[in-house]
């Protein structure tokens, strides 16, 4: 082993070059589709705190009488995804209304009553805030005699979804396309270290060098070409977030959400695949040649 090692890093300095731009390669892919990760990540931690925030509004019927409310109340608290139910009524609506429309505060003023229904405020569980089955349980509520309508967001929440959605596919999309990049550029540079080393390994096999012996230093090579660009393009990409992070004004983000880095887990998995890559690419080259 120490052989092979020692054979990989002299093919790695005596073509310094042709490596360089290979691992630049490979870390210009990495730092760009991490990037994508990290910004998907991010946005997704956004989206739940969001999710968390979204309120269902159940809207009761105007001659509803109150001494309903509590078993209405029982009956929606009891309904699978509802975590709470908070009653509002329609006085409080109404000075809610004013809190938030001070500096329109003439059109309140004018009223001659309350427009306002009394209604119920529910927060649901982790599992029910997403578009489908808050969908099925509005459509629930909306069967109950006592409810006039209900309102969530629904247009909001569906094209929350469907854009980070989309973003998920694109990001899936480029990973595929950098993959096969990376390994196009990596297979080349191995040919061509094996071309310059041609009547080498020819010589090797003609004194009896089994095949295992004449790819194992250029897999060695592949491999640490592979996890220098996955740790430089990692390595660039945190100190593109330290930058970043520090400058974001707690104004844009609020108190709930602070961006993070990669998880660990990640981290080495992007890392394996960067060597991955670097391996990929040379057992593609090594496969052509050995058979020619």
């Amino acid at each position: 082993m120490k052989r092979y090692y020692r054979r990989a890093i002299q093919d790695l300095l005596s073509n310094r070059f042709l490596n360089s731009i290979t691992v630049v390669t490979i870390s210009l892919s990495i730092l760009i589709l991490s990037a994508f990760a990290l910004f998907l990540a991010n946005v997704g931690d956004l989206v739940n705190i969001w999710r968390q925030g979204v309120r269902m509004m159940v809207y009761l019927q105007p001659d509803l009488q109150r001494d309903r409310i509590p078993g209405l109340r029982a009956e929606i608290q009891n309904m699978y995804g509802v975590a709470e139910v908070s009653f509002i009524p329609k006085e409080a609506a109404l000075e809610r209304l004013r809190n938030q429309m001070q500096r329109q505060s003439s059109i309140i003023v004018g009223l001659d009553h309350n427009p306002l229904p009394d209604a119920f405020e529910l927060r649901m569980i982790p599992t029910t805030q997403t578009g489908g089955k808050m969908e099925t349980l509005a459509k629930e509520l909306e069967q109950l005699p006592e409810v006039e309508e209900v309102e969530y967001g629904q247009q909001w929440i569906g094209r929350l979804t469907s854009v980070f959605n989309l973003f998920r596919l694109a990001g899936s999309a480029l990973g595929a396309l950098f993959f096969m990049a990376a390994v196009f550029i990596v297979a080349n540079t191995i040919r061509l270290l094996i071309y310059a080393r041609r009547e080498e390994v020819e010589i090797m096999r003609l004194v009896g060098a089994t095949d295992g012996f004449i790819k194992a230093p250029f897999y060695i090579e592949g491999m640490i070409l592979g996890a220098l660009g996955g740790v430089i393009g990692l390595g660039s990409l945190f100190l593109m977030y330290l930058a970043v992070s520090s400058n974001v004004e707690a104004s844009l983000t609020g108190d709930s959400f602070t961006l993070r880095f990669l998880p660990p887990e990640m981290v080495g998995a992007i890392l394996l695949g960067s060597i991955i890559v670097g391996w990929f690419g040379c057992y593609l080259s090594l496969k052509q040649f050995m058979k020619t």
